[in-house]
């Protein structure tokens, strides 16, 4: 079984690659909770000079929590991403996905150059992120959300607890027309 399901992941057909995408992405929305790493970091000019506490629930409400549930479903949909980028070789799905300050400093051919240790060894490494990806990240900072120039910005640090090695992951998001764009990308798995 294992082996069908190593074959199935690395498989390089596309309607393969694409119905694991598929499957995947379906996982996440409706809610399934069963060595190298790189800094693609907040590109936003000096994030401190104008951070400030948020007053509002980072998807909409009236408190100062921020909704653990959604934050995590926002974090796995991009580690789903991430991990489809990784088995395709295409990152223009997750590119997609990315705010304008993170396309200022990154083309998409960039973007998979920094990632290329990844793809190289995606034999070994995308069985641990699809076991990534079927569990709930745990969280060693944030979920929270900060103030920039009037924009919200959803910050959340933490690991997958996966083995033989965990995966470890730092992701920024802004806020722009109802939606997550993200703005920064580390993962490491190591």
């Amino acid at each position: 079984m294992l082996l069908v399901v190593k074959n199935l992941i690395l498989d390089r057909n596309s309607t393969v690659n694409g119905i694991f995408a598929l499957v995947i992405v379906s996982l996440i929305a409706l809610g399934c909770t069963c060595g190298k790493g790189f800094n693609l970091g907040n590109t936003s000019s000096d994030s401190n000079s104008n951070s400030s506490s948020s007053s509002n629930n980072v998807f909409g409400g009236d408190n100062d929590d921020v909704d653990d549930t959604l934050a995590k479903a926002t974090v796995k949909a991009t580690t789903a991403e991430f991990a489809n980028a990784i088995s395709t070789e295409d990152f223009s799905t997750l590119y997609n996905e990315t705010a304008t300050e993170f396309r200022s400093q990154y083309s998409e051919e960039k973007l998979k150059s920094e990632f290329s240790d990844f793809i190289r060894q995606k034999k070994n490494l995308l069985p641990i992120l699809a076991k990534a990806i079927s569990m709930n990240p745990e969280f060693t900072d944030g979920p929270d959300t900060r103030q920039e120039s009037g924009e919200t910005i959803l910050s959340a640090s933490g690991k997958y607890a996966t083995k033989p090695l965990p995966v470890t992951f730092k992701y920024e998001y802004i806020k722009r027309e109802g939606k997550w764009w993200l703005l920064r990308l580390e993962v490491y798995v190591r």
